[in-house]
Order: structure tokens, then C-alpha cells, then sequence
């Protein structure tokens, strides 16, 4: 399997690991009731599916986005400027003046 897969299922399970650990709490904390709802009632268990599912979707996905984005750091502290980027406002346009008066 290429080495980029496997970083991103890597970092995809680290951040299901993490919603487990959210969803975990939510039900230990029982916020919003949330655990007399998951319990007695029929649909409950259906519902801590979804949100187990839901929430490392979320999870997951921003893992591998924090990992991504953070891929290009360099160790080094040489710094520097960039070159300015030009702008339209900074290109002089000719414009053609029109001198008859109405």
C-alpha cells in the first residue's frame, strides 16, 4: 500500500479513537440527558450509531487535515521575505480620454 494511504488511514483512526473518547464522555457526563435518552428508548441505540459514526467522520476527517496542513513545517528559523505579489492596482492600464464635450 503507497505510504501516503497509510498516513491518512493512520490519522483517520487517530481521530476515531479521539470521537470514541468525545462520545464516551458525552455519555459519562450525560449532557443533555443524553444517556437516559440512549437507554430507554427503542431508537437509542440507533442514535449512538449515528453519532459514533457522525462524530468520527468529523473527527477523522479534521485529524487528517491538521496533519496534512501541517506536513510542510521546516525545523529551521532561517525565515526571509517573499517577493510582493503584483496586483491589479499596481499595473498602470492606459486609458483612452475622449475630448469632445456634450
Amino acid at each position: 500500500m503507497p505510504d501516503h494511504i497509510k498516513f491518512i488511514l493512520r490519522h483517520a483512526a487517530y481521530g476515531v479513537v479521539i470521537a470514541l473518547a468525545f462520545v464516551a464522555m458525552l455519555l459519562a457526563f450525560d449532557v443533555g440527558g443524553l444517556w437516559h435518552l440512549v437507554t430507554h428508548t427503542a431508537e437509542g441505540p440507533i442514535a449512538l450509531l449515528m453519532l459514533v459514526v457522525f462524530c468520527s467522520i468529523t473527527f477523522g476527517s479534521a485529524q487528517i487535515g491538521y496533519k496534512i496542513m501541517t506536513l510542510g513545517e521546516d525545523d529551521d528559523d532561517r525565515g526571509g521575505k517573499r517577493d510582493a505579489v503584483p496586483t491589479l492596482d499596481a499595473i498602470p492600464v492606459p486609458v483612452r480620454v475622449d475630448d469632445r464635450r456634450r
